[in-house]
C-alpha cells in the first residue's frame, strides 16, 4: 500500500503522507517511495515547487519504525541508513523550491527529513518538532547532523540536539525553526500559496542559489553515490 501519492496542481508538486494512523513511520520501502518521487518531480519541465504535507490532523511522522529496524540484519541496517542519508541529500539539493506544511507531531527521522526543506509551516495549535535522538541512544550519522545544522539558529539547534527538546509551534516560529504558524483550517492552504509564489522563481537559479549555501550537503555526494 502506498505510504504518500504526489499530485501535480498549479505547477506545484504536493507529495502527500497517507499512513497517519500508523505515524508515517519509516521504513527501506517508504524511503524508497520518497525517492521514486523525487525522480519524478525532477522530470518536470520548467518552473515548479514541491509540498510536502499529510493527512491525518495530529501526527505528520514519528520517524523511523524501530520494531521494523530492530528485525533488520546488519546488510539490511546499513542498507536502510545510506538510503535515508540519500533521500535527505537530494531533498536538501533539490533543483526547486520546497516547503511543508506540518500538520501535527513530527519527530526524529520525520523531522529530520523536513529540516532538509527550503521552508516549513506549522499548525499553531498543536503538534510538536522534536529531535528526540539523545533520549533513544540513536546518534546523527554525519549527514543527519549537517541536515539538522541547515537549522539557523544554533542555540535552539543545540536545546534540540543535546537535551531532546520537542518545540511547540510557537517555539518553533520564535527558533527560526518555521517560518509560519497558521490554524489548521489555513496551514494547507496558506503553504499552497506559499508554494504558488516559490513557482515563479526562476528554477536554476533558485537551485544554483541553494546548493551555494549548502556546502556541507555538497561534500557528501561522493561517498552517498559512488
Amino acid at each position: 500500500m502506498p505510504a504518500m501519492k504526489l499530485e501535480l496542481k498549479d505547477n506545484v508538486h504536493v507529495l502527500t503522507l497517507t499512513e497517519g494512523d500508523t505515524e508515517n513511520k519509516l521504513t527501506q520501502e517508504v524511503v524508497e517511495e520518497y525517492l521514486a518521487h523525487l525522480d519524478e518531480v525532477e522530470k518536470y519541465q520548467g518552473n515548479t515547487a514541491l509540498m510536502i504535507t499529510c493527512e491525518h490532523e495530529k501526527t505528520m511522522s514519528t520517524g523511523i519504525n524501530l520494531e521494523w529496524l530492530g528485525a533488520q540484519d546488519q546488510d539490511g541496517l546499513m542498507k536502510f541508513v545510506k538510503t535515508l542519508e540519500q533521500l535527505l541529500f537530494r531533498l536538501a539539493l533539490l533543483d526547486m523550491p520546497t516547503v511543508a506544511a506540518i500538520n501535527g507531531n513530527c519527530y526524529a527521522g520525520g523531522a529530520i527529513i523536513l529540516s532538509a526543506v527550503d521552508f516549513r509551516f506549522m499548525r499553531a495549535d498543536r503538534g510538536r518538532f522534536c529531535y528526540p535522538e539523545v533520549n533513544i541512544n540513536i546518534p546523527f550519522t554525519p549527514v543527519m547532523q549537517d541536515i539538522v545544522g541547515l537549522m539557523p539558529n544554533k542555540r535552539v539547534l543545540k536545546e534540540m540536539c543535546l537535551l531532546g527538546r520537542a518545540l511547540t509551534g510557537e517555539e518553533a516560529l520564535q527558533g527560526d525553526v518555521v517560518d509560519g504558524l497558521f490554524a489548521m483550517d489555513e496551514l494547507q492552504q496558506k503553504t499552497f500559496e506559499y508554494a504558488q509564489l516559490l513557482t515563479q522563481k526562476d528554477r536554476a537559479t533558485y537551485a544554483q542559489i541553494k546548493r551555494q549555501m549548502r556546502p556541507d550537503i555538497e561534500k557528501h555526494r561522493d561517498a552517498l553515490f559512488a
